[in-house]
């Protein structure tokens, strides 16, 4: 599984670079780069740093005020949509990945650098 995630093949792999490619790259109102920001929660700017750190971080903690902030600078509701689930899954593959990568290394002390059959 770790093989087709990490190298877009299989059918889990496809499925998950289909997602990240139509959020960051498809149709939609949000530029192409803060699209990227948002998964990568960087290099935004305040309110929206605020918003995606919390739907990142501390989703609980996300209030009315966040989002009326981000309303009151400029942003459309579709566009906070859409930078809110860039965000979300930035979120979730680092979580997936660093999972991996745990356990690729919990492999390799286990079998002292040969792969488990």
């Amino acid at each position: 599984m770790e093989k087709d995630f990490q190298k877009g093949g299989g059918g889990f792999g496809r499925l998950y670079q289909g997602l990240v490619d139509h959020i960051l790259k498809g149709k939609g109102v949000s530029p192409e780069a803060q699209r990227r920001a948002a998964f990568d929660n960087s290099s935004l700017m305040e309110p929206l740093k605020t918003l995606i750190d919390k739907v990142a971080n501390d989703a609980y903690r996300i209030s009315d005020g966040d989002v009326d902030a981000v309303k009151r600078s400029g942003k459309s509701e579709d566009e906070i949509f859409e930078l809110v689930i860039c965000g979300a899954v930035g979120q979730a593959s680092r979580q997936y990945n660093n999972a991996l990568s745990a356990l690729r290394q919990a492999i390799t002390d286990e079998t002292g650098g040969r792969h488990a059959s």
